[in-house]
């Protein structure tokens, strides 16, 4: 066997089943530089089926290896638009491109960089799949000599390898992404496993909180679809990231309304997890009022909010048919989170909370008296987030 015939047997083989695209690459570009190939610089990028990362993929130099994301909106910029992904995806055949005398008006950036560090030549060509899905690959050289058509042979001739050890990688990250996506962290790993099937649930304590927009229905009435689209995403956005940034997971999407958790792992993490809640409350305010102030800014309506927070056991699990599934989440602590959410409209506080929870973080919350809630037989005592929190 030759070097190529030996690096696509290794792909198709220890490369397919190590699940290790750094490990891949490096390998796959460091045989070819043994093999004369003058490799400077490899992008291997690999398509995403995911409705916020559309790509992701490794980047490989004689120094290091490494990997990276790229999201739809970076796509709709400059850096994707005009580059050479662009010319082999629409024209369905590879680039070769000199490096030398480019023309700073009408050459795209990305080849403009790399002659700036000292690239002569580039090349850029795609792998293909067998769901029909294709993926960019870019190689550049810095050697003065630059690609000889034996080495463009060579890359070509690897690629099959390449497509084999790359391909199961792509669709099982691509999986796992929507079921992050979609699920969240905990919940994806658990379906990903196994572990959770029709019928099966997993039970744990946490703190558990449930916002909700104010006004959401007359709102929508009044807006364009656009519009209420529009809101939700900001809205969302808002929530998300102040969840996440305080150690919490959101669960479910429901309409307007936000379910997440913050897992309580031991009993001594009580305190600790319901100030992150309390935390993460006083951060989507904060995130809130600066949303509205560029929607005022836009002339469109502000976004009102209700928070509701409490402590108990949450079980989570798919339920439905033996067709179709659907990830839920279900307990009583979840019901009256929701329940006690729906207080803020009378009470006035936009962040509410149980004794259960308050009283784990006194310094945070103020008391706010005992209120009736639907569902419980007896009245219920109920907490506000402090307002000089926020």
């Amino acid at each position: 066997m030759n070097t190529i015939e030996n690096l696509n047997t290794w792909m198709m083989t220890v490369g397919r089943c190590s699940n290790d695209p750094i490990e891949i690459v490096s390998h796959f570009c460091t045989t070819l530089v043994e093999a004369g190939v003058p490799l400077w610089r490899v992008n291997i990028g690999q398509r995403f089926a995911n409705p916020l990362l559309i790509a992701w993929g490794v980047i490989w130099t004689p120094d290091s290896t490494e990997s990276y994301d790229v999201t739809h909106a970076r796509m709709l910029t400059d850096g994707y638009i005009g580059s050479s992904f662009e010319y082999v995806f629409e024209n369905q055949r590879p680039l070769h491109k000199s490096l030398r005398g480019l023309d700073p008006e009408k050459d795209h950036s990305s080849y403009l960089e790399f002659a700036e560090k000292g690239g002569t030549d580039f090349y850029a060509t795609f792998l293909t799949y067998g769901d029909g899905s294709q993926h960019g690959c870019t190689f550049t050289t810095r050697s003065e000599n630059d690609f000889a058509p034996e080495h463009l042979a060579m890359i070509e001739e690897a690629k099959s390898g390449l497509s084999s050890a790359m391909e199961p990688i792509t669709m099982r990250k691509s999986t796992r992404s929507l079921l992050r996506t979609y699920l969240g962290s905990g919940p994806s790993e658990a379906v990903w496993n196994g572990s959770i099937q029709r019928g099966e649930r997993t039970s744990l304590q946490a703190v558990v909180m449930f916002s909700d927009l104010r006004g959401f229905t007359a709102f929508s009435e009044t807006q364009s679809e656009q519009a209420v689209f529009e809101a939700l995403d900001g809205y969302f956005e808002v929530v998300v990231q102040a969840v996440e940034k305080n150690g919490g997971e959101v669960l479910k999407f429901m309409g307007d309304g936000v379910l997440s958790v913050f897992p309580i792992s031991a009993t001594d993490d009580h305190a600790e997890r319901c100030r992150d809640a309390a935390n993460a409350a006083q951060n989507i305010l904060v995130a809130l009022a600066s949303l509205n102030a560029n929607r005022t800014e836009a002339d469109k309506p502000e976004l009102e909010i209700g928070i509701g927070i409490n402590v108990g056991e949450v079980s989570y699990g798919n339920i439905g048919s033996q067709s179709r599934l659907d990830f839920t989440v279900l307990g009583s602590a979840v019901n009256l989170a929701s329940r006690v959410e729906s207080l803020t409209k009378s009470i006035g506080d936009k962040v509410l909370a149980t004794a259960s929870a308050a009283k784990h973080a006194p310094d945070l919350f103020t008391e706010r008296g005992y209120h009736e809630v639907r569902g419980v037989s007896s009245r219920i005592q109920i907490f506000g987030l402090i307002r000089s929190l926020y």
